[in-house]
Order: structure tokens, then C-alpha cells, then sequence
């Protein structure tokens, strides 16, 4: 695929599901690799879908930490809304787990790290919707979060609330 929406070129897709479809991307104008998450499709004519899609980008970006993927914008064009995003290289904890090769030092490396991530949402009023192995990929300096819905190796995509949401 080599379609360009605003300043991104599309590189490949990485997933989709229920939140979204997402991309890998090069960011045209700052020279790096992205991760866009678009509303998923059937949903981008449907105003309350695009209202919740908005509010996890706000809520995405009002966090900073290291577990958690940075949001670099949201954006719309050709009617299409999407969200720019740190992309994140490495498996995800689910294909991690899977391989067998976790030690009982390292998975509690892994938990310490998700728990002060939600911790950081928490203590800013955000609630993480869905939280499991298949969300989160591990980099060489650690944990980020989130991904994809669907666990394919690859990630970038968001899944996170506003105050007083759950689940």
C-alpha cells in the first residue's frame, strides 16, 4: 500500500478490529515511523463513534510516561478522522507469553511496569477500557502500550476513556 493522508505515507496495516484499523506510516515532514488509527469502517459517518474516537485522543495525549505510546495528533482528511501515534517495534506480551520464553523475574518486570501506567491514567482521571497481552508491546527499554485489537506480531492502536468511563 502506498497511499499519503495529510503528511503520512502509508507503509503497511498492522491490525483491525473493533476500535479501529491501524497502519504503520512514515511521518513525511519529521522523518519517522507511525503508528495512524482510523475509525474502523461503517463508523465514520456515525457522530458518536467520531465523539469517542476524539475523547481517546485527548485522553491518550494528556499522558506522559514511558508504558505509554505518545499521541502526536488527531486529524481529519477526506472525511476520514485518525490518530497519529508513537509506533512501537517488538512483540506483544501475548506472542511473548506464548513463546514460553518469560521468566517469573521479567513477567513481574512487565506487570510493575503496566501497573504504573495505569496508575499514571488513573491518578489523571483515564480509565483503560480493555487491557490484556495482545495490547501491550515490549521494547528493548521496556513496556508500551496499547496496540492493536487483534494480536499479530505488530501494534499501534488505542484504547483508552475519559474520566468516570470503564471497562
Amino acid at each position: 500500500m502506498s497511499e499519503t493522508i495529510s503528511h503520512y505515507r502509508i507503509i503497511e496495516k498492522l491490525g483491525e478490529g473493533g476500535m479501529g484499523v491501524v497502519y504503520k506510516a512514515e511521518d513525511t515532514k519529521l522523518g519517522r515511523v507511525v503508528a495512524l488509527k482510523f475509525l474502523p469502517p461503517g463508523s465514520t459517518d456515525d457522530p458518536e463513534a467520531r465523539e469517542r474516537f476524539t475523547r481517546e485522543a485527548q485522553a491518550a495525549a494528556a499522558l506522559n510516561h514511558p508504558n505509554i505510546c505518545t499521541v502526536f495528533e488527531i486529524d481529519e482528511v477526506d472525511g476520514r478522522t485518525f490518530i497519529a501515534m508513537e509506533y512501537v517495534a517488538g512483540p506483544t506480551l501475548r506472542t511473548e507469553i506464548r513463546s514460553g520464553r518469560l521468566s517469573v523475574d521479567r513477567a513481574l518486570d512487565i506487570a510493575i511496569g503496566i501497573a504504573e501506567a495505569l496508575d499514571e491514567a488513573h491518578a489523571r482521571q483515564i480509565v483503560h477500557r480493555r487491557e490484556g497481552p495482545g495490547l501491550r508491546a515490549r521494547t528493548a527499554r521496556g513496556l508500551c502500550s496499547p496496540h492493536t485489537d487483534r494480536d499479530d506480531g505488530r501494534h499501534g492502536g488505542l484504547h483508552v476513556s475519559g474520566a468516570g468511563a470503564g471497562n
